[in-house]
């Protein structure tokens, strides 16, 4: 029988397993655009500890193996910033990315605290040429806002929709 992988809050302990999963899933990002100094490969454990603190995470197990991450927040004007949304590449193509953003988007969509501001909007971004990030962002509904050039091989391109 096969492990089924689950989807679950990501907590302090999983920082560091989201760390190495990161900077194994951005190697093809930093290839594609001939960039290695690119954020997500040098975070350090801290910064990404502080995300977490500071906004929402989901990790994705297959058994105790973290294999799947994504990470958001949601500002003061009701926009929800997901941002890091990996899957390890062995695992690519199975639904797992889809499924992230679906609880991400549950996630903040449920009811929050009187005090808190609402969900109104889902926003990310990715780089123009990172086709299979546009292609599943544009199947979850996502429409591209914006874009802007950070230099000669790189345009950021991002992406919202509408809180349901």
């Amino acid at each position: 029988m096969g492990l089924s992988v689950t989807i679950s809050a990501a907590d302090a302990q999983d920082a560091e397993h989201i760390l190495k999963l990161q900077y194994l899933c951005y190697q093809s990002e930093a290839e594609l655009y001939g960039d290695w100094s690119i954020e997500p490969l040098t975070q350090p454990l801290d910064a990404l500890r502080a995300e977490l603190d500071e906004g929402y995470g989901l990790v994705a197990r297959l058994g105790d193996e973290v294999v799947a991450s994504v990470r958001a927040r949601l500002d003061e004007d009701g926009t929800v910033h997901i941002a890091k949304l990996i899957v390890h590449p062995r695992m690519r193509r199975h639904g797992l990315g889809s499924r992230l953003l679906d609880g991400i988007e549950r996630h903040f969509a449920a009811a929050t605290a009187p005090a808190e501001p609402s969900a109104k909007r889902f926003q990310l971004f990715t780089g123009h040429r990172s086709e299979g990030n546009l292609r599943l962002y544009r199947s979850k509904g996502y429409a591209q806002v914006s874009a802007r050039e950070l230099g000669p091989k790189l345009t950021l391109v991002t992406l919202e929709k509408a809180a349901a």
